[in-house]
């Protein structure tokens, strides 16, 4: 299948399998034990344990909703950002901005003494990682925000993580925030890295997805 020739689509397929996994398992081992050894939690890797779900919690997701929205954000930017610069650099996009996300989150729970014992799981900070890249590098991308609002790249990325904020704490629905931000950070960094890098071509890319 063409489908599982990039990247995207075997990190695509590696989290549904995954979620079936947990979802089989979970009949046979307690909910609790089982999440325990794969979601994100501050308190338990602050205490130099499980430090292996800092990885692992990129692969997991609440429920079907999440898994859902988060495989199609990421089937369609992921392609992109796959294409626009390389598989190489593509991996550590998702992957550097995915553990800075998980980091991140730890770091202001531990800070802010916000509650230690809060799991996070999903992709959704290494695909804010892909987005922060492209706010960089292709600012004025035209992108539909849920779908249906269209803005500009770099305007969608600060309006989604608004939008989302407010969202999670007008309705207090438990959504990874600072992960998102964390992911968001890294993919901008790196945007700035590679336009410092490559003056030339990112500027042509810039261009040519401005039309």
């Amino acid at each position: 299948m063409r489908f599982l020739n990039s990247y995207t689509g075997k990190i695509i397929l590696a989290n549904i399998i995954l979620f079936v996994a947990f979802f089989i398992a979970s009949f046979f081992i307690d909910s609790e034990t089982l999440f325990s050894n794969i979601a994100l939690k501050p308190a338990t890797i602050l205490s130099g344990e499980k430090l292996w779900t800092i990885v692992t919690s990129m692969f997991m997701h609440g429920n079907f909703t999440h898994l859902f929205l988060n495989l199609v954000s990421l089937w369609f930017i992921g392609l992109f950002v796959e294409r626009l610069i390389g598989k190489k650099r593509f991996i550590y996009v998702y992957f550097g901005a995915g553990l800075f996300a998980g980091l991140l989150f730890i770091l202001v729970a531990y800070f802010f003494n916000i509650d230690m014992n809060v799991y996070a799981v999903g992709a959704s900070g290494a695909i804010f990682g892909l987005g922060g890249l492209l706010a960089i590098l292709t600012p004025r991308l035209p992108v539909l925000v849920f779908f249906v609002i269209p803005m500009p790249m770099w305007m969608a990325m600060i309006a989604l993580l608004g939008i989302l904020w407010i969202f999670s704490l007008g309705l207090d629905i438990p959504i990874g925030n600072v992960a998102h931000l964390g992911g968001l950070l890294l993919g901008v960094a790196y945007g700035l890295y590679l336009k410092y890098k490559y003056p030339r071509k990112t500027q042509m890319i810039s261009k040519y997805f401005s039309r």
